[in-house]
């Protein structure tokens, strides 16, 4: 894939979309020069759902994917949530819950969705998202500021 700009000044490690990133490009001094940048993205890895997981598995590696989204906000959140409610969710909860946190590839989303920033989309309009927007409006007003301890043991 390629990309067409004209130099407006130098061009250094800028961003092109979240998910692209230029290393390094040297422009001319000349202005209005257009410039040839090719790049590759990423593929996004597909989600695959573990078969025959037993239950008490699935929670540990839930609450442990819980705790490392890979941004802060998410960590809390879905960290705290997990440890609070993933012990009492039955199987088909869980399940929903594992295709909500692995199944989307931008955490932001996920975030925006539970905050209802963005509108959720059909496939993750559940039972669980309800209770997770629930839990992110803190009505109890608890600190939230610091992630459940990862020796997490389900406790119903």
């Amino acid at each position: 894939m390629a990309l067409n700009l004209l130099r407006t000044g130098r061009l250094l490690g800028r961003w092109i979309s979240p998910s692209i990133s230029l290393q390094r490009a040297a422009l001319s001094t000349t202005t209005n020069d257009e410039i040839h940048i090719e790049y590759q993205e990423n593929p996004i890895i597909k989600w695959n759902e573990p078969k025959n997981e037993p239950t008490e598995k699935k929670r540990s590696r839930l609450m442990y994917q819980s705790r490392k989204r890979g941004m802060l906000e998410n960590d809390l959140l879905l960290g705290n949530f997990a440890a609070q409610y993933l012990a009492k969710m039955d199987e088909k909860q869980l399940r929903m819950y594992d295709h909500l946190i692995n199944q989307p590839s931008n955490d932001w989303e996920i975030y925006h969705w539970i905050t209802d920033a963005k509108p959720t989309p059909k496939e993750y309009d559940n039972e669980v998202m309800s209770s997770l927007k629930e839990y992110s409006k803190n009505a109890m007003k608890e600190s939230r500021t610091r992630q459940p301890d990862l020796n997490f043991s389900p406790q119903k």
